[in-house]
């Protein structure tokens, strides 16, 4: 657990109890601030319980302020062939707006850095959408690189 001494924030990872109380933050997260469609609670709920309940497929983080959830960060696991090891996949950190300014987003982004330092990962990759200039911020801070390699999607 990794406490954030500038203010009462505990990192941890997530727990089976805390997965009622994470769902509405990834709701939000899902709907209201990337305006995606929003999911079906039982298909959220199933995703979530798959990560928690295989371990090596990914975790998650919680940030908790007086006992209730504020925000999270998700790592998935993958491997590097090139480098011969696993990488995370920072998919997803998120901080409620009240508590942005309270360095939740920069000690969870610690938290998952420590994790893949001290599990022998290659490293932890991450994306961020084009114009969310606030997340380039604290990535440019915490030293994060830009990667070389291009990026391709198809559905």
């Amino acid at each position: 657990m990794t406490t954030n001494k500038l203010s009462t924030i505990q990192i941890r990872k997530v727990e089976k109890g805390d997965i009622p109380q994470l769902l509405p933050l990834i709701f939000n997260y899902i709907v209201d601030f990337y305006q995606c469609p929003r999911p079906s609670e039982e298909a959220l709920t199933e995703f979530v319980n798959e990560i928690y309940n295989d371990s090596s497929k990914g975790l998650q983080f919680i940030a908790e302020k007086d006992k209730k959830i504020v925000g999270f960060a998700t790592l998935y696991f993958t491997y590097n062939t090139l480098e011969v090891k696993r990488i995370a996949i920072l998919h997803d950190l998120f901080v409620i707006p009240e508590c942005r300014r309270e360095n939740v987003g920069q000690t969870l982004f610690e938290s998952c850095l420590t994790y893949i330092r001290e599990n022998r990962f290659a490293y932890m990759l991450w994306e961020t959408a084009q114009d969310n200039v606030k997340a380039q911020t604290l990535y440019d801070k915490m030293g994060g690189q830009k990667n070389s390699w291009l990026q391709y999607q198809m559905s």
